[in-house]
């Protein structure tokens, strides 16, 4: 197994905290495909992508009919997606990536976060290159599926990795490949539970004691709490 499957089981896809965050993030998420790719799902690839993963965490229709509303409304503020790098105590390099309609509020809470806990914000550039941006789909696995004939295949596709998780099939590749993943998922009629992006480390995890993980748990909590924050990456193994 590669990194991207080392490490899914150390961050083991930590739920948020409550199902209105969950819907609070994908909805804006919804918005922002809308708005650049247009509203029709047929139309835009990522979108449907999106709906299926709204689906899969049982977020409500309407929820999402509204939040496809909002990316046409011309008084709707637009979400911009901006990334915040950091670290926090004990040499934990942080990125935290955001959409939001109001970057002063959101730089001010993301300085006062890391300041909280005796970290401190930097600048950009300043930690990212530690983590590689992947694309990541998630279908529904049968028992004719052969795990590693599948593979073979989307290798072609830009797949770098692909292995069984409980019921699913999980599936990692570049950044740049995900409209071809997508395309050969959906043109082979496998369910698509979800499609996203994930930030996966390429430096060594950092172990921590206890006292001091408990300490960045409450920092990562703290990030994940505020509205306009949609993922959470760290270099601190779990």
């Amino acid at each position: 197994m590669g990194r991207a499957f080392e490490f899914r089981k150390e961050r083991k896809m930590k739920r948020w905290g409550n199902m209105s965050r969950v819907f609070t993030r994908l909805g804006k998420e919804i918005t922002m495909t809308a708005k650049s790719g247009g509203p029709d799902p047929d139309n835009n690839p990522r979108l449907r992508a999106l709906i299926s993963t709204a689906r899969s965490e049982n977020m409500p229709k309407e929820n999402v009919e509204r939040a496809i509303k909002k990316a046409v409304e011309k008084d709707h503020n637009d979400y911009k997606e901006i990334v915040y790098e950091g670290y926090g105590p004990h040499g934990i390099a942080f990125l935290i990536e955001t959409a939001t309609d109001n970057s002063t509020r959101t730089v001010a809470n993301v300085r006062s976060y890391f300041n909280k806990f005796g970290g401190s914000l930097g600048t950009q550039g300043s930690v990212e290159f530690m983590f590689e941006r992947k694309c990541v789909f998630r279908i529904k696995s049968s028992g004719q599926v052969d795990i590693e004939e599948l593979e073979l295949e989307l290798i072609d596709f830009g797949a770098e990795e692909v292995f069984k998780e409980e019921e699913e099939i999980v599936i990692y590749g570049s950044f740049e490949s995900y409209g071809n993943i997508q395309k050969f998922i959906e043109e082979r009629g496998f369910e698509l539970v979800s499609g996203a992006f994930e930030r996966i480390p390429t430096v060594e995890l950092k172990q921590l004691p206890d006292d001091q993980k408990a300490e960045l748990d409450k920092m990562t909590e703290k990030f994940e709490s505020d509205d306009d924050v949609q993922n959470v990456y760290s270099t601190m193994a779990n």
